[in-house]
């Protein structure tokens, strides 16, 4: 009788072991057991938010759960972004954002509350998208090499419209006007869908917008496109020169797109929303609808897409030091 208070305790402890070991597993293998909120940083429209839209039915099939598509434009992807850094880490808020938010702005911008590097968890980049330098049908130019001369003779006499301060297709056409050695008025837009209904419409002559927000309407007439920003020529408009065949040798800029989370995520629920995504983006059925809106699928692993934005970072950083650029 003596011994019975010590096994009692043993037992006691034996069995709460085993039941938190039983009880673990089923909490680590549980994820995601409710819908996913996936945070768009751009408007309905516009690249980022397209790509969302085709990639999410096929996301909620291979998680088993809804994922539920978010829309936060603003501060160039900032306010999407920052809602994803303040989010629980739990892989239950993440994030859609383009190269903007996730490379450029902290250089670019002052009081950008929050460093992607630190702040976020890198899970796959989605793809790459030329831009697309686009004139109103009454736009008097009909190519790259007129529409210079026209700026040369008028400095500051026309505007162009981008996606938002801080976001590439910014970089882009500060990077045009500083190439061009033209004067430009810089007219930011909350994305890239907004700049294009305006350039087609006319009440902005050129624009720098993406194929995913413009490929139909060029195709239908409705809008002109001078030039694509990328080395070569994209395969989905293969009549359209680059700004390099254009008059600007060695021009190239692209736009990309990527998940993050906030910082401090479980490993394993970054390696299934990583494997999720990857998946589906390897899947000829997306893959074939991602690159008719103008885009290219490019998975990565969470380390490679860690690395690429350490590189894009440094990329632009140098390049916003070189040029003197500013968020206006």
């Amino acid at each position: 009788m003596q011994m019975m208070p010590g096994i009692l305790r043993r037992v006691g402890l034996s069995f709460a072991l085993a039941l938190a070991v039983v009880s673990a597993a089923p909490a680590q293998d549980a994820y995601p057991s409710r819908p996913i909120h996936l945070i768009v940083t751009f408007p309905p429209g516009g690249s980022t938010d397209v790509m969302a839209r085709v990639l999410q039915p096929r996301l909620a099939e291979l998680l088993g759960q809804p994922i539920v598509v978010e829309n936060k434009p603003g501060a160039g992807g900032n306010i999407g972004v920052e809602a994803v850094v303040k989010s629980a880490p739990d892989g239950y808020t993440i994030g859609l954002a383009a190269a903007g938010a996730l490379t450029v702005n902290p250089s670019l911008m002052q009081n950008v509350p929050f460093d992607p590097l630190k702040d976020l968890t890198p899970i796959t980049e989605i793809g790459e998208s030329a831009f697309i330098l686009a004139a109103a049908n009454g736009f008097a130019p009909r190519d790259v090499k007129e529409l210079i001369a026209l700026a040369k003779g008028k400095p500051g006499g026309l505007s162009i419209g981008h996606g938002g301060n801080g976001t590439a297709m910014h970089l882009t056409a500060e990077l045009f006007k500083h190439t061009a050695g033209v004067g430009l008025e810089m007219v930011p837009y909350r994305g890239s869908g907004p700049v294009t209904v305006d350039v087609m419409a006319g009440h902005i002559p050129l624009g720098i917008t993406d194929m995913p927000s413009a490929l139909a309407l060029i195709r239908d007439g409705k809008l002109r496109a001078l030039a694509v920003t990328s080395r070569a020529r994209a395969d989905q408009m293969p009549d359209i020169p680059t700004l390099a065949e254009s008059g600007l040798p060695g021009f190239e800029a692209v736009g990309w797109y990527g998940i993050v989370g906030p910082a401090g995520m479980p490993p394993a629920v970054v390696a299934r929303l990583n494997a999720a995504f990857v998946t589906a983006l390897r899947e000829p059925a997306i893959r074939e609808r991602i690159v008719a809106v103008g885009a290219v699928p490019r998975p990565m692993t969470p380390e490679e897409f860690k690395a690429f934005i350490v590189s894009e970072t440094k990329k632009w950083s140098e390049l916003i030091k070189t040029t003197g650029l500013k968020a206006n």
